[in-house]
């Protein structure tokens, strides 16, 4: 099962980022540009698909982002004024990704991503000047000091803890009512992945593991994580939670973990199948 936000169709062209002439070239009537509304929300078609239309619908002015080429046409987003880390998904957003085809959601999420890292960079990390993009979009420069600023992803381990045929699962409170998901967390500096996970599974669950082995990957666009899917060994299975940060945690057998992904009912209600916890527990189960 292919994990959510994968699969792109879009060659990003680094060398067009290079070269501002061929960029120049490539910006013309043929392009494209994503149709977007606010909070960054995407417009798509019954079949699935984004909305795109011509550089001529740009906002007078905006910087553009060069996502990429395909069938030799350039496609675009246009960074505009929206304001960064929007907080809220709305149900259309969640709604609108689930209908998405695939690759359609791996645009739609290096799209997202770099709008909302401009809009939470315009200012100079090192001297707080204000910046400007450059590299086609994929970069920001400080017109005082220089300093060149690219967007970043934050590394999120995603995790099942397994003991005797069965996973670990957690929820917490703002869920819809009976979902519940893999445990997740942050990486640290200097921390390894393995080490990521045994660390964020113990502070969640009060659960030792070992024996960590690496599943998927997938961009999550909220606003640009990378999610690292790894299966760990459990050492028993004595729960003692951390409320602050999930509200429950239970013990699922491999069969009902199946049984649910099937639609049949069970113990819990599944992550969304664009969610990497999706694709982690059909890995899992299979």
């Amino acid at each position: 099962m292919t994990p959510g936000f994968t699969g792109g169709p879009l060659d990003r062209a680094d060398r067009l980022r290079h070269d501002p002439d061929a960029l120049a070239e490539a910006t013309n009537w043929r392009a494209r540009l994503l149709v977007l509304g606010p909070g960054y929300e995407p417009e798509v078609g019954q079949d699935g698909r984004l909305g795109w239309t011509s550089l001529a619908d740009a906002p007078e002015d905006a910087e553009l982002v060069l996502l990429g080429m395909e069938d030799g046409r350039a496609h675009f987003a246009a960074i505009t004024g929206e304001p960064g880390g929007v907080p809220f998904r709305s149900p259309r957003l969640m709604a609108s990704l689930g209908m998405m085809e695939g690759g359609e959601a791996a645009t739609y999420a290096a799209a997202r991503s770099v709008l909302d890292w401009h809009a939470r960079h315009r200012f100079c990390a090192n001297c707080g000047a204000p910046t400007t993009p450059f590299r086609a979009g994929w970069g920001r420069k400080c017109g005082q000091c220089t300093a060149e600023h690219f967007p970043r992803v934050d590394p999120v381990v995603i995790m099942l803890a397994e003991h005797d045929g069965r996973a670990l699962l957690g929820r917490q409170a703002a869920w819809p009512q009976g979902r519940y998901s893999a445990l997740a967390g942050f990486l640290e500096p200097g921390e390894s992945v393995e080490e990521a996970v045994a660390r964020e599974i113990w502070e969640e669950a009060g659960v030792r593991v070992r024996a960590v082995r690496y599943i998927a990957s997938q961009p999550w666009p909220f606003p640009s994580q990378l999610m690292i899917a790894c299966v760990a060994e459990a050492e028993d299975d004595v729960l003692t939670l951390d409320t602050t940060e999930i509200e429950d945690a239970i013990w699922v057998p491999r069969a009902e973990v199946r049984a649910v992904l099937a639609g049949q009912p069970g113990p819990f209600q599944p992550p969304p199948p664009y969610a990497i916890a999706h694709t982690l527990l059909h890995r899992w189960s299979a």
